[in-house]
């Protein structure tokens, strides 16, 4: 039997090729279904249950839902920047360290679910409201070169789903739902 990678519930990251504006609708309709589906996913869960890693090695439900803030976050920034500038370079993070530090180990998630409704509301509203040329529209990451915005969009809809899945799973392998 093939069991999936923990890792990659839903699959690695492969862009929609070409993105055309049914495959942007889609990307865009996803991040703004994006926060009341991490809600939903955890919503009901004890501490014990939120401190409990999705996979062996893995990070626990709750730095997964700040990392989902953070994340988002840092997306939000960079479709700004892309928007407004020749392909600005844009920060690289290490989202291994910031979900180390202590608010992402132990802090509630509220905040972070409060964040994300409220960001991707922001960001869906932006990206709804460019023009069909905005979204060729390129960034430069330091490791990874230029991405389009509309390759932006799509990987930041595979990952909140990425991650949704990662509690949605844990939950169903250990009986929660």
């Amino acid at each position: 039997m093939n069991v999936p990678d923990p890792r990659y519930p839903i699959g690695r990251f492969a862009p929609p090729e070409p993105i055309d504006a049914a495959t942007r609708g889609a990307a865009i309709d996803a991040l703004a279904a994006h926060p009341a589906e991490i809600r939903a996913a955890v919503d009901g869960l004890s501490s014990a249950q939120l401190d409990t890693p999705y996979r062996d090695g893995g990070w626990t439900v709750r730095q997964v839902v700040h990392h989902l803030a953070d994340s988002h976050l840092n997306a939000y920034c960079r479709t700004r920047l892309a928007l407004t500038e020749e392909e600005p370079t844009i920060r690289v993070y290490d989202e291994k360290l910031w979900a180390e530090l202590a608010d992402a180990r132990s802090a509630p998630v509220e905040p972070s679910l409060v964040l994300l409704a409220a960001l991707h509301e922001r960001w869906v509203a932006c990206l709804r409201a460019q023009p069909e040329g905005a979204f060729a529209r390129s960034l430069r990451h330091p490791e990874r070169g230029p991405m389009s915005l509309d390759r932006l969009i799509a990987l930041y809809a595979w990952h909140g789903r990425h991650h949704v899945a990662h509690v949605t799973e844990l939950a169903g392998r250990l009986g929660w739902r």
